[in-house]
This record gives C-alpha cells, structure tokens and sequence, in this order.
C-alpha cells in the first residue's frame, strides 16, 4: 500500500492508541494467572494479535465481547501446538519463550519478517543454566525448547534488551516455591522494566526492585479471584501524535497518562525543550507549534538510550528545529525493524534532512524546510509514522511506500491523521 501526504493544517482531538507493551504484558500475566481475566481497551495491532495467538496456543481459552474487553480463561501453561510464532514482535519471543518454557512439552519458536534476523542466543547461554533444553539456529530463530524451567539465582546481561529479563520475572514468579534472584549486569530500558513490574503487581506478583542491579522473585499468594486490568494507552505511539501537533497544528491527544512507567513518555521533554505550545493535564495533552511561528522551534539535546522507540518521532521533531538537535542512544537501533539509525538518515535525506551518525549520536540539521519526496517505510512502522508526521510541512506531495507497515503497532494511524484534517490519502 502507497499513502500519499500532502502539506496540511491539523486540528480536533483524538484518543491515542492503546499501548502494545501494556497489552502484550496483560496477555502474559493472564495466561499465567489461574483464572479468569478481563483486559479492557484491548489493542488489535499486529503484535497485540500475535500475543493473543500465542496464549491461545499455550493453553488460554479467550472470548472476546466486544472492541472494549475481552476474557481470557487459564489454568496453566498447556500448549495445543508443537509451534508458535511471534510475529515480528520483539516483546513476543523475547517473553513468551520463557514462560512457555514452563511446560515439559517440546515446543518449537518461530517468526517472521526481521525477527528472523534479530539475536536470540541470549536463549542459548541462559536456558541451560535453568534445566531448559535449548536450540537454536545459530543464535537466531527458530528455537526448539524443552522445560520445564527450573528457577535458580542467576546473573544476566541487560544490555541487549530488557525484554529478555521481563521473560525471565514472569516466567520465575509463576514457578518459584522460594524466592530467587535474577542479577542483571547493565540494564537497558529501565522504564519498560517498570511497566513490567507494575503489570506483575496487579495479579498479584511480589518482586523486590533493588536499583534494577538485582530482583528478588517471591512465591505468589494464590488468588482465585476474578481480575480486571485496563490497558494504558501507548506513549510510543502518541508521540508521533504530538509531534504531528507540535509542528503542523493545534491538537488535543486523550488516553495518555502523564504518570504512566512506559519509557516513551519522555516524548514529553524534548517537546518541552524543542519550545512547542503544551498543556499537560491528566487526561488530555494539548500541544501546538510556538507561538511565534514553525521557525521559533529550538533544537534539543536528548538522551534515547532507555527509549530508543522515540528515535523516528524525534527525527520529524527535529527536521523543522531551527539548529542542530542531538539524540543519543544511536547504538540501540541496530536491531529493530530496520537498523533505524541508517533507515532513517536515508529516507529523510531524500526529504532534505541531513542526518549525521557519529559514535553513539545522531545529529539532525533542521530549519531548512523538507521538501517533498518519494520515500519507504523499509517495513518498519515507526519509519512509516515518523515520514508522515515528516510530510505534514514539506514542500509537496509526500509518498510512502509499504505504508501498510503501521499495522505492527498503530493500524489506525493513518485514518487518525485524516480526522485531524490532514491530507492523507490511502493507494492500494
């Protein structure tokens, strides 16, 4: 699918999207929750439709009501099936293989798209230590596994990424008889691990926090009873919302809670530093550009290491800074959808960006207008957004190629920009 951009004034309200990290946690936690469970405001992107396949597949009866809640049945890890895939969500395999290591059955985890290419053999150095019989494709998908994981006090790194260890707290607070710890060596995305944490305390999960160096798991106090959780709505993806208003029009995004643990709420300071018009209250976000005009927008300095998401919406923020803004945090994006530091210097130069990468920096040159092109969203969902939040200003007609890519984590992105009133149209 082509969706073309074209230069457009934005204004009205939205409620933003629902969050896929608190939705796919929720799926996680209900499996494993002897009972039943009730999520509202459940996300239907891809990835959140992945982890609902997978819980089906490992044993959760799930009945769904209406667009606003649905009930998921457990009693247990109990695969159905020999295989289950992940999708092209990170999050997936990187916690339900853990949890799914539970059962004594052979199971075998796959995927699709880059997954195939991300790093796995996290798996293979810490799954032996846990009497989990592992193996892998060189390091990468598929994995064949056998439990049932037996918790013990182990160490981890944390450098790759924080869903591994997100796996690892599920998967030990459902089996420990006593408590253990996981100590982690250089623990990247705290925010996400504090989301995990909060989710694991709603059903009832005690883990000891001590300064993200070590967890303490404990035994859970069964509790039969019924539970409601409400998934959140999702920073990653209002960010693009805000930066669409911080730099096209006056909006109101709903849904976003300002006390929220998800990492990508830091959108919110380089907002605040780039001088945009903000209100924050605690149910709404009303953001424009500055007062004075698109080009009193300031270039800012921000660190993405725990919030690497952010990357793509900052990059469209900072193409019409009036400076140089600086990002850090560069070396987290070699292993997402797309290696997201060369992808996105190379589709917004076409736009007339410069994009400059040096160690672990990037450096955008904004202030000098973009201009319109005709760029790829290298099926990646946030290059998608970050192009077409990008094209709200440019000079012309914008066109992005494999649009379709939004599906991940934000299908109804595109029509969200149309009821805002900006010039989206949608080419099959």
């Amino acid at each position: 699918m082509k969706v073309v951009v074209k230069p457009s004034i934005i204004n009205g309200a939205l409620i933003a999207p629902t969050s896929k990290s608190s939705m796919q946690r929720a799926c996680a936690a209900a499996l494993l929750n002897d009972g039943e469970t009730v999520i509202n405001n459940p996300g239907k992107s891809n990835d959140d439709l992945a982890a609902l396949d997978i819980i089906q597949k490992l044993g959760a009866a799930i009945t769904v009501n209406d667009r606003e809640r649905i009930v998921i049945a457990a009693k247990g890890i109990q695969p159905v099936s020999g295989e289950i895939s992940c999708g092209e969500s990170g999050l997936s395999i990187r916690m339900f293989t853990p949890i799914a290591a539970l059962s004594d059955q052979s199971i075998t985890i796959n995927g699709t798209g880059s997954l195939l290419k991300r790093p796995m053999d996290f798996f293979d150095e810490i799954f032996p230590q846990l009497g989990i019989a592992v193996a892998s494709n060189k390091g990468m998908l598929p994995i064949k596994i056998k439990g049932p994981l037996q918790p013990k006090d182990i160490t981890i790194d944390g450098s790759l990424s924080s869903q591994f260890l997100t796996g690892l707290l599920f998967a030990f607070a459902k089996a420990a008889t006593h408590p253990v710890t996981i100590t982690v060596n250089n623990l990247k995305s705290k925010p996400y691990i504090d989301l995990t944490l909060q989710v694991m305390k709603h059903f009832g999960y005690v883990v000891e926090n001590n300064n993200y160096e070590s967890f303490v798991i404990s035994p859970k106090v069964l509790n039969p009873k019924p539970l409601n959780y409400t998934v959140e709505g999702d920073w990653s993806g209002g960010a693009f919302l805000l930066v669409a208003g911080a730099i096209a029009g006056k909006i109101v995004v709903k849904g976003l809670d300002p006390f929220s643990t998800q990492a990508d709420k830091a959108i919110l300071q380089a907002i605040i530093a780039s001088g945009a018009t903000i209100s924050i209250e605690e149910k709404q976000i009303e953001i424009a550009p500055p007062v004075t005009g698109l080009s009193a927008l300031k270039p800012f300095h921000f660190n993405a290491t725990d919030c690497p998401d952010l990357f793509p919406p900052l990059v469209a923020l900072a193409a019409y800074c009036n400076g140089t803004s600086v990002i850090e945090g560069v070396s987290r994006l070699a292993h997402k959808e797309s290696d997201r530091g060369l992808t996105l210097q190379e589709e917004f130069a076409k736009m007339g960006v410069e994009i400059i990468l040096q160690d672990d920096l990037m450096m955008i040159k904004g202030g000098e207008g973009l201009k319109a092109a005709a760029v790829h969203s290298r099926h990646d969902h946030r290059i998608a957004m970050a192009c077409a939040v990008a094209a709200l200003k440019a000079t012309g007609e914008t066109s992005i190629e494999e649009a379709e890519a939004i599906n991940k984590s934000y299908p109804d992105f595109y029509e969200h920009l149309q009821l805002l009133n900006a010039d989206v149209s949608l080419i099959n």
